[in-house]
C-alpha cells in the first residue's frame, strides 16, 4: 500500500511528547465514540443474521466449521481465544513503537494509516450495528467459545473484555473487524519494513491467523474481517490528505501563535562537522599560519607538503 508507507525526502522525526498525546486522544474518541453508538439490539441482530443469509448465498460462511473445530478442540480454541483476547492490544501499538525507534522516516505515514482507518471503524460501527455469531440464537449453530473456556483466562462471558467489565465494551460493533484490520496494518509493515524471510513470513501469517481466530471464537463473520480489510485499504488511500490537511492547519496555528517552525535534524541527514566550524585564520595547535606572502600560501617552492612544515620554517 505505497500511499500509507511512502517515504517523503526532507522527513524529521516526531516527537515523543507530541505522539502520545495524539495517539491517546484519537484511541479515547474511539473507545467513546465506540460505547456511545451501541444502537438497539433488534437492529444489531438483524443486521448480523443478513450478514450471514448472504455468505450462505454465497456459500462463503467459513464461520461454522471452524467454530466447531475450536469448540471440539480445546489445544486449538483456548489459545485461539487468548490470542483474540490480547495480541490486538500488544501487537499493534509494539509496531507502532516500533516504527517509530526503527523506521522513523515512515513512522508519520503508518500513524496516520492506522488512526484514520480506526476512525473508519468507528463510522462503520455507528452506521450497521452488527450482532456476532457467537450472541445469534443457539439455533443458528454457533458457540461462543470465549464463555466455554472463560475459566482459563480473565475474560468473562462479554467478548474479551475482563470479568466484571463487559459493560465498558460494545459488544455490537463487529462491522468492520478491526482485529483483521489492525493485523493486516501490521503485516504491511512487516512486509515493507522488516528485514528477513522470517519477518516477513509473520507478517503474512499475522493477518491470516487473526482472521481465522476472529471467525473460530464466533467473533466475526467472514464479511467482517473483508470489510475490515477494506477499511484499511481506504486509511491508506486517504492517508496523504490527511496529513496535507494536517499540516496546513499546523502551519496556520504556528501563524496565529507567532512561532516559527524549528524542526530537528532530518532522519538520517549527516551532521557534517558536528556542529563545529573552523573560521578563517585560525591556528592549531603546533603549527603555524602562514602569511598571505609567504612560499608556503603562494604554493612555491619549500610549500608544505601533506601539513609538513618546509625544512627553512624548521
Amino acid at each position: 500500500m505505497p500511499h500509507a508507507t511512502a517515504a517523503p525526502s526532507g522527513v524529521h522525526r516526531p516527537r515523543w511528547w507530541r505522539e502520545l498525546p495524539l495517539i491517546a486522544a484519537v484511541y479515547a474518541l474511539y473507545s467513546a465514540g465506540r460505547l456511545l453508538v451501541r444502537g438497539d439490539i433488534p437492529a444489531a441482530v438483524h443486521h448480523g443474521l443478513t450478514i450471514l443469509d448472504i455468505e450462505k448465498t454465497l456459500r462463503i460462511n467459513a464461520e461454522h466449521p471452524l467454530n466447531r473445530l475450536f469448540t471440539a478442540h480445546p489445544a486449538i480454541g483456548i489459545p485461539a481465544d487468548f490470542a483474540y483476547a490480547s495480541l490486538h492490544y500488544v501487537v499493534t501499538p509494539a509496531l507502532l513503537v516500533w516504527m517509530f525507534r526503527r523506521r522513523a522516516r515512515w513512522y508519520r505515514q503508518a500513524r496516520t494509516w492506522l488512526l484514520t482507518s480506526t476512525l473508519l471503524g468507528l463510522i462503520g460501527f455507528t452506521l450497521l450495528p452488527t450482532c456476532p455469531p457467537r450472541l445469534l440464537d443457539a439455533r443458528h449453530g454457533f458457540v461462543d467459545t470465549m464463555a466455554q473456556y472463560s475459566s482459563y483466562g480473565w475474560w468473562g462471558a462479554e467478548a474479551s473484555a475482563p470479568r466484571g467489565l463487559g459493560g465498558m465494551t460494545n459488544q455490537y460493533a463487529a462491522m468492520p473487524s478491526l482485529h483483521v484490520g489492525w493485523a493486516l496494518w501490521c503485516g504491511v509493515l512487516l512486509w515493507r519494513h522488516g528485514r528477513g524471510p522470517v519477518v516477513r513470513t509473520l507478517g503474512v501469517v499475522y493477518p491470516l491467523v487473526t482472521t481465522f481466530v476472529v471467525m473460530g471464537t464466533a467473533n466475526h463473520y467472514l464479511l467482517d474481517a473483508v470489510a475490515g480489510a477494506a477499511v484499511m485499504v481506504a486509511g491508506a488511500l486517504l492517508t496523504r490528505h490527511v496529513l496535507r490537511i494536517a499540516d496546513r492547519w499546523a502551519a496556520r496555528l504556528r501563524a496565529v501563535l507567532g512561532l516559527s517552525a524549528r524542526p530537528g535534524p532530518a532522519v538520517g541527514a549527516p551532521i557534517v562537522g558536528g556542529g563545529c566550524e573552523t573560521s578563517a585564520g585560525e591556528r592549531f595547535p603546533g603549527r603555524r599560519t602562514p602569511s598571505a606572502h609567504s612560499p608556503v600560501a603562494r604554493g612555491g617552492p619549500g610549500a608544505a607538503v601533506d601539513g609538513a612544515a618546509p625544512a627553512a620554517a624548521r
